[in-house]
């Protein structure tokens, strides 16, 4: 191991978090910091109407290894829970079952051979062990291969429009690929999908790892932004923070690329333009606390010409609780007009759209509202999206970098995101 150093971490979310953990664990001296006013990033929590709530839905599922690990060293893995859920396809006005082979052959609008194919792709696709020969391939290409042009319209077509639009037909195969994979790998058995939650949701996760690096002599400095990683002579010499300068030997930035730029500019110009050049889908969440179930499922795609979401998550049909919490996203990117309107526009939308869904909706059921924004909340992982990932070890001595991009070909989740901190944190070990 090399010698003990202070480490400044920015960013702390579960990547950040996870990399200081890790950092402190290997003997060095590190200190945390976060802009916001809580730790999590789009984990963290807020009060919906007396319920601590994470601003976006979260899930946890089979392959979650990382997490897995860090739940049990930190003695929490007793908080995780189970729970088979249900999934549903709202197609045309109709809502229908899905997520099992009952549901498939019942679907009336896809054919025979379609529906073959489908259940081929998920099969093969669950069964993939590496995704090199998919990382050049387009989604939609590689989907339409699979499963023909009509089933791709009726399945995939409107969910890669409203989240990527402009970028919809330059997604990575096997980004999408990682993704079928690790539900399908989620599946109690053929017939029944079984995802996890844990008790006090991802808030029980954030707590234990801010009590452990405080034990371990950690620091958290919350409602501090970075301004400037310090550099002399191409090595780092601090970061900058409220007009102050503090003196590191080591900087690892976990926050959104985009904002590194800013952080670093003395970085090289082919990696500034890399940084640049990555796209990011933001999304506006609406968030509904109802008296009553909206449906059985916990996840609901939505195929209809005249709802403009991709879907809507029920998280309660997967922690159960008494009433009825709804996540409506709307995936777009930031420079698109509808971004800009207010909230209370996107929430009058979502309203005006579960009656549809569910004809016994009145606003009556609604409790509480609430409309969470995140302008980076997804890159957009084109094909050879590795290749054109900056380098975690920057050519500035001492600063390394990361943030969700780097999961790829994995979608971000809290489990991935813990891998690469542990990543981050291993440069200096």
């Amino acid at each position: 191991m090399s010698s003990p150093k202070n480490i400044a971490v920015i960013g702390a979310g579960p990547m950040g978090l996870a990399c200081t953990y890790e950092l402190l664990k290997a003997g060095h001296r590190v200190d945390l910091y976060e802009h916001d006013d809580r730790l999590g990033g789009m984990s963290a929590s807020f009060d919906l109407d007396g319920l601590t709530i994470e601003r976006y839905y979260h899930f946890i599922c089979g392959p979650d290894y990382p997490l897995f690990e860090l739940l049990k060293e930190l003695h929490i893995d007793d908080q995780l829970c189970w729970q088979p859920t249900k999934m549903g396809f709202f197609y045309h006005g109709k809502l229908y079952k899905w997520g099992s082979p009952p549901h498939l052959l019942t679907f009336p609008h896809l054919n025979w051979l379609a529906k073959m194919r489908y259940a081929l792709h998920v099969l093969h696709t669950k069964r993939l062990q590496q995704f090199d020969s998919l990382d050049s391939l387009k989604a939609a290409t590689w989907l339409k291969e699979w499963v023909g042009e009509p089933a791709y319209q009726t399945l995939w077509d409107y969910l890669f429009q409203l989240k990527f639009y402009e970028y919809k037909e330059d997604i990575s195969a096997a980004w999408i690929a990682t993704r079928i994979k690790r539900i399908a790998l989620s599946r109690k058995n053929l017939f029944t999908e079984c995802l996890g939650y844990l008790e006090g949701g991802s808030e029980t996760l954030l707590k234990a790892l801010e009590e452990r690096i405080l034990t371990l002599g950690g620091n958290i400095y919350l409602k501090a932004g970075i301004e400037q990683v310090v550099v002399d002579k191409q090595r780092v010499q601090g970061v900058l923070v409220n007009g102050e300068t503090r003196p590191y030997a080591g900087v690892v930035s976990t926050v959104p690329l985009p904002y590194v730029p800013r952080l670093a500019p003395n970085l090289p110009a082919d990696i500034l333009n890399k940084m640049t050049a990555i796209q990011n889908v933001g999304v506006v969440c609406v968030i509904l606390k109802l008296h009553f179930q909206l449906t059985e499922n916990f996840w609901l795609n939505i195929n209809d010409p005249t709802m403009e979401i991709p879907g809507l998550i029920e998280y309660t049909n997967l922690r159960p609780m008494s009433y009825s919490i709804v996540y409506v996203p709307f995936y777009m990117p930031k420079t698109h007009p509808k971004y800009s309107n207010d909230n209370d526009s996107f929430i009058k939308e979502v309203l005006s759209y579960l009656p549809r869904i569910n004809p016994n909706f009145t606003n009556n059921w609604v409790i509480a509202t609430h409309v969470s924004r995140y302008q980076f909340a997804q890159p957009v992982c084109t094909p050879r999206f590795s290749q054109k990932l900056p380098p975690m070890q920057t050519p500035i001595a001492g600063f390394y970098m990361a943030d969700t991009s780097y999961c790829y070909p994995e979608d971000r989740s809290i489990s991935e995101s813990v891998k690469v901190g542990k990543t981050l944190a291993s440069f200096f070990v």
